[in-house]
């Protein structure tokens, strides 16, 4: 089964592909409609994890405070908008048709779109650790999570929800105990319920109530809740002045526009929490500019205008990550200008695909090749890990320009980088090919397609290398490989069919090449390798037509011509051969198939006219 995870459901919104994680989100934003937001409190892992860094952290005496900003808290909703309606979106502004619905509910490679350790990690100091001390108790739901705007949003239909009785005496002991950052005791009073969405329905609440007085309960949804008579609604209290909103979700935005992606290690949700804690980190740093005294928890960073040794400390931790950050700009930049011109020699590259030898390029696309291998490689060369994808970008571009040892160097250090990259075996493959090497190609290809079976191209191109080295049985597995993926790809059923023929099985072989041609009639040589075939079978009329529909595409192929007259003269039409052998004596005299056709054509003349003596 495909991964129970949320974001598995962006294959829905992207190319309607309903997965085990779409179904599983559907039915938990379903149920949080009619039972509140019980998934987030009691089964998922990042809330979880977040639990776990807060006990972790209250252990060694660092209680997370909770922060509240207006503008950063629709993070989450924006977020959640970007992944699953701006796809829908882009493609109705495009003209597109959205395409039917799929099921795949089920994966073989379960783990290929899970990070690796490191990346886990780090998202596990990040999103847990971090956003918790800096942002508060589930502080990357509140500032990162989209899953949780969906969830909230159903929240609020739910008629299930935390309410209270008259015995509440306002303690307060509700609020203290709740992770969520719920001013519980505020709400109740308003309310008679808890109306705020981010309550996880954990019941934390409910068991530290000292009258019992809260209690779990059906009624009115918090969407239709209006406070008691004589109640005003709760003031929400926010943290940030305007101007710091604003500096905090600028701060917020260049760091999610830069680190989204940055080495291929940051992935969405990693880059949505850092941006988070970076965006908090701005807001102290600049409360510690322009205020004399700041306090941190329990520190003190400066003092009647002056910078204490925490202060300091943290005037170091965020100078550093500002240094990082620009690096990181100036990388992605590179990156980004690097990309534009690679995009723009598409026309280059699918002409260089069908191409034995490196291309002619014209002005414009000279000039693009060259401003991309200069952008991509100051992107290289400042970049603080190694970028497979770069790599395998000047790879492409050195091969484009003519520099192939630079794409021999290039593709290699690319695979080194990235082992599962199938597409740069399959290109380092094809150039071995085209060099004369096809001993260096084949290994290529056959791990171009253990990585990646749906390269059919690389098993038929392994195919026809074994073959040429003799190995029929090598040759017939690749192409047997190549068909699982294509079984009507029309040159592998007509290779397939030449190791059939080889091996004796000419029946095998016509369906085989039967098949090419319905799939590609315009296929020259498996019309004409079929025609041989049916003629060794005596299906000679069968073979005629062919051989005759092959030269309507080929009118002047001497050779089809005098293997037509072979076939006439097998039914004994020999006018018709006549003709056809008259005709490729026209088109080429010198071959010797030509005379041995004219003697048994004069022979079966003379035996012919014998039979006719009285």
């Amino acid at each position: 089964m495909s991964p129970l995870e949320p974001s598995e459901a962006m294959e829905l919104a992207k190319h309607g592909v309903v997965n085990a994680g779409a179904a599983f989100f559907a039915a938990t934003i379903l149920l949080t409609a009619i039972f509140g937001r019980f998934f987030c409190g009691w089964a998922c892992h990042l809330v979880a994890l977040q639990d776990l860094s807060r006990s972790i952290l209250e252990k060694v005496g660092l209680r997370p405070k909770p922060f509240r900003s207006r503008v950063l808290r629709w993070v989450p909703a924006v977020a959640l908008a970007y992944m699953f309606v701006w796809p829908v979106a882009v493609r109705a502004g495009l003209g597109e048709a959205f395409p039917g619905l799929t099921f795949e509910l089920a994966r073989e490679g379960f783990w290929e779109t899970f990070p690796g350790w490191a990346v886990a990690l780090l998202t596990f100091a990040v999103c847990g650790f971090a956003a918790i001390y800096l942002l508060g108790a589930k502080g990357f739901c509140t500032y990162g999570c989209p899953y949780g705007a969906a969830f909230g949003a159903a929240d609020r239909l739910a008629p299930l929800s935390i309410r209270v009785t008259d015995a509440c005496r306002g303690c307060a002991h509700c609020t203290a105990t709740c992770t969520s950052n719920v001013r519980v005791h505020e709400e109740v009073a308003a309310y008679g319920m808890v109306v705020d969405s981010g309550c996880m329905k954990t019941l934390d609440c409910v068991s530290v109530c000292p009258n019992d007085a809260l209690y779990l309960g059906w009624g009115r949804p918090a969407i239709l809740a209006r406070p008691r008579e004589g109640r005003e609604r709760p003031k929400r209290r926010w943290d940030l002045g305007w101007t710091e909103e604003l500096a905090a979700a600028g701060v917020f935005v260049a760091t999610f526009v830069v680190f989204r992606g940055l080495y291929g290690w940051f992935p969405f949700l990693l880059a949505l929490g850092l941006s988070a804690c970076l965006a908090w980190l701005a807001w102290t740093g600049l409360r510690l500019a322009i205020r004399s005294t700041v306090m941190l928890r329990s520190w003190s960073l400066k003092r009647l205008g002056r910078l204490e040794r925490p202060g300091w400390l943290f005037v170091g931790v965020v100078a550093t990550l500002g240094l990082f950050w620009l690096h990181s700009a100036g990388v992605r930049f590179e990156s980004w200008r690097g990309e534009r011109a690679f995009a723009a020699t598409a026309d280059a590259r699918e002409r260089l695909e069908a191409a034995a030898e490196p291309i002619e390029l014209d002005t414009a696309e000279r000039t693009q090749v060259e401003t991309a291998r200069r952008a991509l490689g100051r992107a290289e060369r400042w970049s603080l890990v190694p970028d497979p994808l770069i790599k395998a970008r000047l790879a492409t571009l050195a091969f484009l320009s003519g520099d192939e040892e630079e794409f021999r160097r290039l593709g290699r250090e690319a695979l080194e980088a990235a082992p599962d990259n199938a597409k740069m075996r399959l290109a380092l493959a094809n150039f071995e090919v085209r060099r004369g090497r096809p001993e260096a190609a084949a290994p290529l290809y056959a791990e171009a397609l253990e990585v990646d079976p749906t390269l059919f191209g690389a098993a038929l191109e392994l195919g026809l290398i074994r073959g040429r080295a003799g190995d029929l049985a090598g040759a017939a597995r690749a192409f047997d490989r190549g068909l699982a993926q294509a079984p009507d790809d029309p040159r592998l059923l007509y290779n397939r069919a030449l190791v059939d023929l080889a091996a004796g099985d000419l029946e095998t072989a016509i369906d085989r090449m039967s098949r090419a041609l319905e799939a590609d009639p315009e296929y020259l040589e498996a019309r004409e390798n079929l025609a041989g075939a049916l003629c060794s079978v005596g299906r000679f009329e069968e073979c005629i037509g062919h051989f005759r529909e092959a030269l309507k595409r080929s009118p002047n192929d001497a050779v089809t011509r005098l293997l037509l007259a072979r076939a006439l003269l097998a039914v004994n039409d020999l006018e018709a051969a006549e003709e056809e052998i008259d005709r490729a004596r026209a088109l080429d005299p010198g071959r010797p198939e030509i005379g041995l056709l004219a003697r048994e054509l004069a022979r079966k003349e003379l035996a012919r006219k014998q039979r006719g003596r009285p």
